[in-house]
Order: structure tokens, then sequence, then C-alpha cells
């Protein structure tokens, strides 16, 4: 917060400014939501002018304010609020808003453009983004403050509007945040009552305030273009440190605007240029596109002059405690840089040397290894753990006023749950995992996207990952779902086979700069009998020979998970028919498409006929079988019954498989 508060005229044509640097940009673009900035500019700037801590020449400081557009549609407002606030984001980007090649795009994006927390526009996700990032803070500020210097000691801020509380995540997120009282999180919440469709009470007549009342927030109302009253609820949301809060800002989408104000045509489309000139004139706004006037200038230089004293202070503050607190040093440069054991690998596979059993459980054994050895890692189920075998053991629960533990709870919320985390590696410092059903991956579907969109370190463990779910029955026996995930660019989904490859599939997620989906059975399975010339690290190619005859092979088979002991077993048979077959295990199916040709040439041979072999859809397994391939899965619902009768009324049986594989050979 400013010792002395910008004078309210003043603030008034600093909000001007992003107004009119909004329009000139959607107008140049003919593109765009020139609606939200107009409306929202004074809170926007009441909060970046008086209250928002950050470094624009070191935008990625641990301690500074985070803030997050939700309301993602409106990037114009965020990108004029770099440009005047000293953020490496040219007058000419501004002008190219919109176009090919420049840092000013649609909807804010993630590593895209320098300033901006995360990416934006599915509504209500950046809501939940900040309930992650606010945990995180939480988490991070337990680990590191002392009663002599607090390292962590800073607000997350976000602009949400009305479509991002009308998306159910919202409510998930909000519920969670009320729940765990995270005051250290504060939304504006940009009141217009407009949609694309027109007014809001078309299809919503929500108390708002009585939601986030009842979900443990502190609640205020205002009049979001009173100066006097953003000021006044911004240091009052900040004083509270017992509860989030949201204030609830009454606002006019395009705010000036003779016609279009309070109108859904301002929501997504140019003000026009005849219309243009008509703000201009209603404001009293006399400068042509783009010319910022140098008052407004200096107002936010002076601001950022101020910020950048505070940041020195923190530095130096930062070198004393780093210096006096070697412990809790170690830790800050371990858990923020993410460091990595040399010998996990080896220190992985230990643990499950020789053992057989579901990968969900050994996945869990993992973890406590894993855990033990990278303190960044944290995670959670969405009511699933002891399912999942999610928890770390020996760590205690997150909980309001207990942040030590790494241990979340996020409820029966997948769709948050997914968010959350993906906050929490957006914020840094964290390694996060989030675990459910993998058939449940559905609700956090578009979060797991988002994830990789934004190449962030989110782990999701999803485990009862096939039919061989058993008596719960189709509801809950993932069908589609791993080839629906791999669909996702950049999102590296593993299906281990057994101990050594679910080893390596943590292995692989805890050194992957983007997300992982571990896909785990519920149902045991055995220690995978492998060639003596196997090298563990060979898993991490997303596929490797189990088994070959010498020579080139008759048939290559390719399984992945619980399949792949049964495509060992069935290529006995094989062979006692005089076919020679190979067994090739496909843990990750993407990483081994990225292969170099040569290595997958070395596995599957030219001319040798192809099968495939998984418990799901077969779609994505096209580009290794090719049109004159075999798969054998299941392209149909399941079926509530016993898994071992279910694998014999779906061929599924080795005999079966032997037999499907004998027929295509024929």
């Amino acid at each position: 917060m400013r010792h002395i508060m910008i004078p309210a005229e003043k603030a008034r044509l600093c909000a001007d400014a992003i107004r009119f640097l909004s329009v000139d940009a959607v107008e140049s673009a003919n593109s765009g939501h020139p609606g939200l900035p107009m409306g929202a500019a004074d809170c926007a700037f009441g909060l970046w002018g008086n209250f928002l801590s950050f470094n624009p020449e070191d935008p990625r400081w641990p301690n500074r304010d985070r803030f997050i557009l939700s309301a993602g549609h409106g990037s114009m407002l965020l990108y004029s609020l770099l440009h005047l606030f000293g953020y490496d984001l040219s007058l000419e980007e501004l002008k190219n808003f919109r176009q090919w090649g420049s840092k000013t795009p649609g909807h804010p994006e993630f590593g895209h453009t320098v300033g901006v927390e995360v990416t934006t526009g599915p509504l209500g996700q950046g809501f939940a983004n900040g309930v992650g990032m606010a945990l995180a803070s939480k988490m991070a500020a337990e680990r590191f403050n002392t009663a002599d210097f607090r390292p962590i000691d800073h607000t997350v801020y976000a602009l949400i509007g009305d479509g991002d509380l009308q998306e159910g995540i919202s409510y998930e997120a909000a519920a969670l945040a009320g729940h765990l009282k995270l005051g250290n999180l504060v939304y504006i919440y940009d009141s217009n009552s407009i949609t694309i469709e027109g007014k809001t009470n078309l299809a919503w007549s929500e108390n708002v305030a009585g939601r986030f009342r009842s979900s443990g927030w502190q609640v205020q109302e205002i009049d979001g273009h009173n100066y006097d009253q953003i000021i006044a609820a911004i240091a009052a949301a900040k004083a509270d440190k017992d509860r989030p809060s949201i204030i609830i800002a009454t606002t006019h989408i395009a705010y000036g605007s003779p016609a279009k104000q309070d109108s859904s045509g301002a929501h997504g489309s140019p003000l026009g240029a005849e219309e243009i000139a008509a703000t201009r004139a209603n404001l009293g706004w006399s400068h042509p596109p783009f010319e910022i006037p140098q008052e407004v200038r200096d107002i936010c230089q002076e601001q950022v002059d101020e910020l950048k004293q505070r940041y020195s202070a923190w530095q130096r503050g930062f070198g004393v405690w780093h210096a006096a607190n070697p412990e809790k040093s170690k830790l800050w440069d371990e858990m923020w840089h993410k460091h990595l054991p040399v010998n996990l690998t080896e220190e992985l596979l230990a643990v499950v040397a020789g053992k057989d059993g579901a990968t969900r459980a050994l996945s869990g054994t993992v973890l406590q290894k894993a855990a033990a050895l990278i303190p960044s890692l944290v995670g959670g189920s969405a009511d699933l753990s002891p399912s999942n075998n999610s928890d770390i053991k020996g760590s205690p629960s997150v909980q309001a006023g207990s942040f030590a533990g790494r241990n979340l709870h996020f409820g029966i919320r997948e769709h948050a749950m997914g968010a959350v985390i993906n906050g929490m590696a957006l914020y840094g410092c964290f390694i996060p995992y989030g675990a459910t059903f993998l058939v449940f991956s559905d609700y956090c579907r578009p979060s797991v996207r988002l994830s990789a969109l934004m190449s962030l370190q989110s782990i999701y463990i999803f485990t009862h990952d096939s039919f061989f779910v058993g008596e719960d029955g189709p509801t809950h026996q993932p069908i589609e779902h791993v080839a629906s995930l791999r669909l996702i660019p950049g999102l590296q989904v593993i299906r281990p086979a057994d101990g050594i490859e679910t080893a390596m599939a943590w292995q692989a997620a805890l050194q992957y700069n983007g997300p992982t989906a571990l896909v785990l059975t519920r149902q045991k399975l055995p220690v995978i009998a492998r060639s003596a010339s196997f090298s563990p690290a060979d898993s991490l190619k997303g596929g490797y020979i189990v088994s070959s005859p010498e020579g080139t092979p008759d048939v290559v088979i390719m399984a992945s998970g619980s399949e792949v002991h049964v495509a060992a077993e069935a290529s006995a048979i094989l062979v006692g028919q005089g076919i020679n077959a190979r067994v090739v295990s496909v843990p990750c199916l993407e990483t081994f498409l990225a292969q170099p040709l040569e290595y997958r040439s070395q596995l599957l041979p030219a001319g040798v006929p192809r099968v495939a072999f998984e418990a799901g859809r077969g779609d994505s397994w096209g580009r290794l079988i090719g049109c004159d391939g075999l798969f054998i899965g299941v392209e149909h619902f399941g079926a509530s019954a016993p898994d071992k009768i279910l694998a014999e009324q779906f061929g599924f049986t080795t005999p079966q498989v032997a037999e499907k594989i004998t027929a295509f050979l024929k």
C-alpha cells in the first residue's frame, strides 16, 4: 500500500488512460472485448496504483503480490496496466493486439507475456488458480517466515466477473478457500450484470453476497466507480487475515460510452469509430488513439519507484535472513529450484524391487520415498486418498491455521482440485499432485488441459484405470479416458505395468517440464519378466522390448499397464505354436512417439505385423499399428461383474488374446 494515496482526480485520469488504450487496441484489431476494461478500470487502477506489490524488472520475484485477470476476455485491461507500470510490454505490442506473433493475444497467456501470472479465458479457472496460489503462499510462509523476517508476506488478488461466478468451479474453489480461511486472498468482482446474451437475470438470480458469506468469506459491496469506496474496500480486505475477501463492485460495462454502456453489445465487439469519438467527448478525453498523457506515465512511474525501494529493502532483509537461517535457506533453495536428488532413480526403484501388487499401491510406496527426498512434493485427493494411496505418511493435513503439512484435502471437487494444483504449480516452490479415479478425470479435464497449455508440473494420479474395477459397473469403469487424455498436447500419460515402471513413471513426472497423468490399476499385477538386456531407464523412452525371439519376430505385441503381463503370457502360447512374438511395453505412448525413428524402428521392424492390446478404446494406437494392424481392446461401455468374469466376457484372458493374434496372422 502506498504511503500517500493517489488523489482521486489523478486516479480517474489514469483509469481513463486504461479505458482508451483498451478501446483503441480493440478497434485497431477489429476484435476483442472493450466493455470489461472500460467498466473495471477504476477498480483495477485503485489496486495497482495503491496496493499491488511488484517489481517490473523482476517479474518472478517470489514475494510479489499476484494479480489474476480471471475474466480473461478483458485482456486489454491487463496489458494496459502492464505497459503503464513498466513491464516489458511496449506500446507497439498494444497496437498489435490479437495479431500474429504479438505479446498481446486475445486472452492472457502465462509464459508468453511478461507479468501474466496465469493463462485465463475459460471462466472460473483463474478464480480457482488464485485459491491454489494463496494456499501455496500460506504453506510457503509456514516453512520460511521467522520472527525477524517474513520472506513470504504478500496477497493474491484477482479480478473476476459474472461469468466466473456462474461456472461451477468457482463455487468449488470458493468453498475450499473459505474452509481454509485464506486471508491472503482478495477478489474484486466486476459486477456489471451483463453477459453475451444480455442481462444476467436471463438465467441468474443468485444472491452472490449470501453465497460467499455462507462459504466463510468477508463480503463488501461498493460502487465500482467510486474511488474512495474502492480504496477503503481493498484496505479492509487486506486487513482481514482470517477470511478470504470478495469486493462486489457494481460497475457499468463500457463505462462512458453513450450508446453502449450497460449493453451486451459492448461485451465482445469493438465500439466503432463513431461511438469511440462520442465516448471521448463524453469522458473529456481529447488525446488521439494510443497517446498517453505524460502525467499518467509520471504517476505510474512514481508508484514503481516506490515499489522498487520496498523490493530492495526485501532483498536486503532476505540476504540477512538467508545467512542467519542455514536450514531454512537450504530448504528455500531446494524448493524454489525444485532440486531432485542425483540418485533419485535408484532410490525409487529400491522401494519396489521384486514387489508385485496393484500399481496404485506401488505408486503409494514410491510416493513415500519421493516425498522423503523432495520437500517440494505436496498433494492430496478428491476424498479418495485411501483408494488412491495418495497420502504422504507421517505428514499432517493442511487445515486452516495449520499449513506446515503436505497432505491436502480437496473434498469431492475434482474440477477445483485440478485448478488449485495448477495455481500451486504457477506459484512456484511446490510440485503439486491431485488424485482421483480415472473415470472422474472428466470432472477435472478443463484444468488438465490448461496444465498442458501452460506447461505446468502438475501431477495427476488417476487410479482404477479400466473395466477391471469390476462390480462398480460402467459408471465407474473408464473406457475412453486414457485415449481421451492422450489427445491433450503436452500431457504425459503414463500407464505402468508393474513396480519398476511405476517407479520410473514417478521419475518421469518429477523431471518433466509439464503435466503428467499417472494411470494406475486397482487390481494386483505380477512382476514383469524382462530380457536380460533391460535397463529401467528404457521405460523413460516410453516403450521398450520386454521379450523377443532371436532375429526378426513374426509379430510385435504392444501393450500398456495391466495388459503387459497378459501379452507376455500370450506370446508364450504363440511361441509354442511356432510364432515368434515380440512383446513391447509402451507405458507412455506420447514419449515413445517422440523418440527418434531409428529407436522406434528397432522395436517395431518394418513389415512385421503389429498388435496393440489395452483395456480401453484403441484410437490412440493407430499411429503405431497403422491401417493393417490389430487392436485388442474395448469399444463399448463396461458392465457390473467381478473382474475375472469381465475379462472372459470381453476377450481379455490369455488364451483369448493368443487366439485373436493367431487368427490375425493367418
